[in-house]
């Protein structure tokens, strides 16, 4: 490629605040939760590339024409990889398509197509739009994917703190995880984080289940917690890990929890992962690797689910966190029998055909 702007880049990132900020010195847009892309175009050749520099191409390969056919002849595009199902984002479906078999990759594209949604722009032609402030540089995206058709989509933009606030509350229910905040007259810094983000928050308490040792070294420092909660049926289902602990933390909780190490596995409702190290067909174990875990010793402890901790996690994705949850405190007043999905609080589906047509 000979661009201004030639890969690798790497994409500009957002810190985290609270609140919305006032004022009218910034754009806001919904912040998308699928898989961050810089695209690539001169001429015939497109490279999607994602946010540690690695080609996307093999993974997407029904974005490649439409790229190819919407986008100028010579530019570079931030945008967001996602997969639109039933009125909302599944990144479920999105993980699915890192897969090492070409075969797979197709089948998966044809029956959950992805789209993209751009929110930056960093060339065109010969010029170097990264020096512009961003309110120019959305002028200029708008007026290229003015015809834009799916699956490439504009993400909806506003100056207006009140319909950013509307949308941080209606959009989340389509898989949309909050609301960034972008300076209007920033430049586009790469891997500067002078963007900023707001995402939901909520707490739920969780059946301490199990734990993994820190990588610092079994029997030293506890690295997670694994969380569980039971569904109507009565069966604790994992639903992830909170971490995030100081290392002082992590010493502690090794004298903390060695208690619950006793004869925890005699009637583990987890017996089955830890013995045969089989993965349910449903419900991932909690020892189980990924394709995003590869190479990681994922090997975890059983503890006798009598703990309860109350955590902060951000939105579930089907019947995990969505993210990692972060520790708050323990309930010592709570029973683990009183952990249940039924504490969660659910928000409506938001039509995701509204955000992508820009009616909002």
């Amino acid at each position: 490629m000979d661009l201004v702007v030639n890969p690798p880049v790497l994409p500009m990132l957002a810190k985290r605040i609270d609140d919305l900020p006032a004022g009218q010195n910034w754009i806001f847009e919904p912040k998308w939760d699928g898989f961050r892309a810089m695209i690539f175009r001169d001429g015939d050749e497109i490279l999607i590339q994602s946010r540690d520099t690695k080609s996307l191409n093999r993974y997407f390969p029904e974005l490649i024409d439409p790229l190819r056919a919407q986008l100028p002849a010579r530019c570079v595009l931030d945008g967001e990889i996602v997969v639109a199902k039933n009125d909302g984002l599944d990144f479920e479906e999105l993980q699915l398509r890192i897969h090492p078999a070409a075969s797979r990759v197709k089948l998966l594209s044809q029956q959950s197509p992805a789209s993209i949604v751009f929110f930056d722009l960093l060339c065109e032609g010969n010029r170097d739009w990264r020096i512009e402030p961003f309110e120019r540089r959305r002028e200029k995206l708008e007026s290229m994917l003015a015809g834009a058709t799916p699956p490439i989509h504009l993400t909806p933009a506003t100056h207006e703190p009140s319909v950013a606030s509307d949308w941080f509350r209606r959009f989340e229910g389509a898989g949309l995880d909050g609301v960034m905040a972008k300076p209007i007259s920033g430049t586009y810094q790469p891997d500067k984080r002078v963007m900023f983000k707001v995402k939901h928050e909520r707490d739920c308490d969780c059946v301490v289940a199990g734990f993994r040792w820190h990588k610092s070294g079994d029997g030293t420092a506890v690295g997670s917690l694994l969380l569980g909660l039971f569904d109507d049926s009565g069966a604790l289902q994992h639903v992830g890990v909170c971490a995030s602990f100081t290392q002082a933390r992590r010493q502690e909780l090794v004298k903390f929890l060695a208690p619950y190490r006793r004869d925890a596995l005699a009637d583990h409702p987890w017996k089955s992962w830890a013995e045969a190290g089989s993965n349910d067909a449903t419900h991932r174990m909690p020892g189980g690797q990924s394709r995003w875990s590869q190479g990681k010793d994922l090997s975890w402890e059983p503890l006798r689910p009598e703990l309860v901790v109350e955590v902060a996690y951000e939105h579930m994705q089907g019947t995990r966190f969505r993210h990692m949850a972060q520790f708050r405190r323990w309930r010592t007043d709570k029973k683990p029998r009183d952990c249940t999905y039924a504490q969660l609080e659910v928000v409506p589906p938001h039509e995701l055909k509204a955000i992508f047509a820009g009616d909002v």
